[in-house]
């Protein structure tokens, strides 16, 4: 039987919380951050959870 290969895009992007929620970092914090608020900036910080239409991750992950 051949080996099981998660696609390497999605484990390095994604983890898994211990009750096996999927989290992510959240976007717009990369570039162009003179002018976002410092509030702003200080929440993008906070990982999100995926949300549940997104539950084919699982499968790029191979869980």
């Amino acid at each position: 039987m051949p080996k099981k290969k998660s696609k390497r895009m999605a484990r390095r992007r994604l983890w898994f919380t211990g009750t096996g929620k999927v989290k992510r970092r959240r976007a717009y914090k990369g570039h162009i951050l003179t002018k976002k608020t410092k509030k702003r900036k200080r929440k993008l910080r906070q990982p999100a959870l995926v949300s549940h239409g997104d539950r084919r991750l699982r499968r790029l992950l191979q869980v």
